[in-house]
This record gives structure tokens, C-alpha cells and sequence, in this order.
């Protein structure tokens, strides 16, 4: 897979997205309503991702860094968001690379954690992260207070 930044408003982005929004609709009834701005995925702010395989899009991911001020993050916090393989290139450990190439370039830029929100529905992902490091934490900033929420952080 070829892994390139990509703006969050990139027309293969934003397709990858409709998918991912189809998929907790799927799951949970509804699309995730979390606040994401594309500015919040710019350098140095954040990043987004864009794999490809043989030129067709089928991985996306970002961090946003956050605000310290914030109870729950500390200097140096990113939150990962949009982590999504498409169904038709998973089973290849595509979503492993594209975690792994999300945090090689948080840390080069400068971050010491990431921390992240999946749902309770998504046993892969829920899988993905604790194998790659992540440890269960408490809700979170938005999750705070929903029951399906499933958050993560790990030291970079």
C-alpha cells in the first residue's frame, strides 16, 4: 500500500469517509457526529492519511493534536479519527500499516501519545488496537457519556 498526505476535503478522502459514515449506520443506527473541521488535520495541527493500492483508495486515518487545557489530554496528545480500511482490501493488514504510519509521523512530529474512541460494534478495531500497544482508558472529551464508546491511549 502507498501511504500519502492527503487534505481531509480530497475527493477520495471524502469518499472513504461516505463509506466508513455507512458502516456506523450499519452498526450503531446512526453516523458518527463527532466536530471535525479539515483544518483540524492540517500541519502542524494534524495529518491525514491516504492508502492506495494499485492507485485505487482503500485506507484512510488522522490525528488532531488537542488543546492541553483539556482534562483528559496532556502536551503532546494526538487523537487518531477516520481510521478505515475499505471492506474490499481489509484481511491484508493494511489497517496495521496505516496505524503504524500514523504514529511514526505523529512522533516526528513531535507528539507523545495517541489516544482514540471506537465503538463498543467494532470488535476489529477494538482488536487492532490492543494488539498494536493500546490500553483501555475512560471516556473521553465527546464519548464522555456514551455508553458505546470504547477509548484507547497509548505512550508514543
Amino acid at each position: 500500500m502507498h501511504i500519502e498526505i492527503a487534505e481531509f476535503d480530497h475527493p477520495a478522502v471524502q469518499r472513504l469517509i461516505a463509506e466508513v459514515q455507512q458502516e456506523y449506520v450499519a452498526r450503531y443506527g446512526r453516523q458518527d457526529e463527532t466536530p471535525i473541521g479539515s483544518e483540524q488535520f492540517r500541519a502542524p495541527h494534524g495529518m491525514f492519511l491516504l492508502g492506495r493500492v494499485e492507485g485505487e483508495p482503500v485506507a484512510i486515518g488522522g490525528w488532531r493534536a488537542y488543546d492541553p487545557a483539556e482534562p483528559e489530554f496532556e502536551d503532546g496528545d494526538v487523537e487518531l479519527k477516520r481510521m478505515y480500511v475499505a471492506p474490499r482490501a481489509r484481511g491484508r493488514g493494511l489497517a496495521r500499516r496505516m496505524l503504524a504510519e500514523l504514529e511514526e509521523r505523529a512522533v516526528a512530529a513531535g507528539h507523545k501519545r495517541v489516544l482514540l474512541e471506537t465503538g463498543d460494534r467494532q470488535p476489529e478495531a477494538i482488536g487492532l488496537y490492543r494488539a498494536s500497544g493500546y490500553l483501555d482508558i475512560p471516556a473521553f472529551g465527546p464519548y464522555r457519556d456514551d455508553p458505546a464508546s470504547v477509548c484507547f491511549a497509548k505512550a508514543l
